[in-house]
């Protein structure tokens, strides 16, 4: 088959329609049609080898739009993939373009999630675990992603910002609902208490942010 002619798409940009033999066979991204020439002989076995690199090329340029919302784990790139309904050999390709150009790498998206969470959202080790388990991450990995992880610190933070909603209730009742609600973001009942009493005594001394108008009315 010889190519006769190589066009621009106008409805996608970055992508050629290929002639063969004067009809259009098919299309491809911009990068893989720069290695073909008008006049050019192509057997059949070239032509499918050249559309199975397309098909990892154009998810390969998906992935990318992907991984700019955040950092993904290998198990959440592979199921994205899955869902545009790509083999597997053609995903197995595309995650490893992906770890060698360090787009994607589990490690660092373990350290990435705790980092994140530490900062917005402080979460206890047994929650973040379970959020790791869930995107996929190795037992090791997610361990050495814990590894400096100060339970007693996040804690404090997390309560300190929850202690606001709970400010208008008497001791017992700020005591019970601050520890369930750090309980229920995975910190174990110790330094879950811990961190409710001393929300308590900062709230009560008005050092915590927000909660000054309530100075004198909490028990």
């Amino acid at each position: 088959m010889k190519l006769t002619a190589i066009k621009a798409q106008q409805r996608e940009r970055g992508r050629l329609n290929i002639y063969l033999d004067g009809e259009y066979a098919f299309s491809l991204q911009a990068i893989l049609a720069a290695r073909l020439h008008v006049g050019q002989e192509l057997s059949a076995e070239e032509v499918s080898a050249l559309q199975a690199a397309d098909v990892v090329e154009k998810a390969y340029e998906r992935c990318l739009g992907y991984l700019s919302y955040r950092p993904r784990s290998t198990d959440e790139m592979r199921r994205y993939l899955a869902k545009r309904a790509l083999e597997s050999d053609a995903i197995d390709q595309v995650l490893e373009r992906l770890k060698r150009a360090r787009l994607v790498d589990d490690r660092a998206f373990a350290d990435f999630w705790v980092d994140n969470r530490e900062s917005f959202r402080p979460k206890g080790a047994w929650a973040l675990r379970a959020e790791l388990r869930e995107k996929g991450i190795a037992t090791p990995v997610i361990e050495a992603a814990l590894e400096d992880l100060d339970e007693q610190a996040s804690a404090a933070r997390a309560a300190e910002r929850a202690a606001r909603r709970y400010a208008r209730y008497d001791r017992e009742v700020f005591t019970r609902r601050l520890i369930g609600y750090l309980q229920r973001r995975g910190f174990p009942y110790g330094v879950a208490r811990e961190a409710t009493e001393r929300a308590w005594e900062e709230m009560r001394a008005g050092q915590v942010p927000g909660t000054d108008e309530v100075q004198g009315t909490v028990r």
